[in-house]
């Protein structure tokens, strides 16, 4: 029996992508990934070997890359970095597609902790709230699309945790604005209070941005150890307590690696 062409769409629609791969498109894409997740710019036979495809067949699809400038390659050391097409691609990307993979674990973390849990997201040297998932209950202020300030948030404090030196130096204003009575304004304790967030995995927030508000965070990691998103758990004061934000801590931490799996 024939089909129509709209009972045709349906099915494809409906059938999983991975029956449709194109086994180049794949192959240019897992090179691509590679390049991006190099720490150093790699070899072709280096990026072949990593991802398991024939030397002379990656040279290839890495030449055509190259000619739409998704990579570049060093004339003299003959190593691949990604190219400045794709980072003009990924500055036209929006966090929507990311927020809606990791939105399940969000609304778990939620209704698990009784608290508010948002998504967290870097925007050239700035943070902002990109998703949030409400507890049960009573309605909650929605924070999307707010700025965060770096030095008075957990999220944000996070973020600093994992800059370079230069990095930190660069998006660090002379003074740092007091919030609260809480708020780190010396340059010094702050940046000491970056070392504890690396050793514990998770950054914390007791009254420095909201008078009457605590919170923690954890970062999620891409294969550099630079923070693509933060998970952060916040509520008002009286409920997530000092005594209760170890606890929180390791929550939001095993969210960040089960993110981090999501999304690899």
């Amino acid at each position: 029996m024939r089909t129509t062409r709209s009972e045709d769409a349906r099915t494809l629609a409906d059938t999983p992508a991975a029956t449709y791969r194109v086994q180049s498109v794949d192959r240019a894409a897992v090179l691509l990934r590679a390049v991006a997740d190099s720490p150093t710019p790699a070899t072709v036979w280096e990026l072949a070997r990593q991802c398991d495809i024939n030397r002379s067949t990656a040279w290839r699809i890495l030449s055509t890359l190259e000619l739409h400038g998704l990579v570049e390659r060093d004339p003299h050391t003959q190593r691949y970095s990604v190219g400045f097409a794709a980072l003009q691609m990924g500055a036209a990307a929006d966090y929507d597609p990311l927020a809606r993979r990791l939105r399940p674990v969000l609304e778990r973390l939620a209704n698990e902790t009784g608290e508010i849990v948002s998504l967290v997201a870097a925007r050239r040297f700035s943070l902002v709230y990109v998703d949030q998932a409400d507890p049960p209950g009573a309605p909650v202020p929605s924070w999307l699309g707010r700025p965060i300030p770096l030095h008075a948030t957990s999220s944000g404090k996070v973020f600093l945790a994992w800059l370079d030196p230069d990095e930190l130096e660069a998006v660090l204003p002379a003074a740092l604005e007091q919030f609260t009575p809480a708020t780190i304004t010396d340059r010094q304790v702050l940046v000491d209070s970056l070392a504890d967030i690396r050793r514990d995995g998770y950054g914390t927030c007791i009254s420095e941005f909201e008078e009457f508000s605590n919170g923690v965070s954890a970062a999620v990691f891409d294969r550099r150890i630079r923070p693509v998103v933060i998970v952060n758990i916040f509520g008002p004061s009286q409920r997530v307590t000092r005594r209760r934000l170890s606890a929180l801590g390791k929550i939001a931490l095993r969210a960040a690696h089960e993110m981090s799996a999501v999304l690899a």
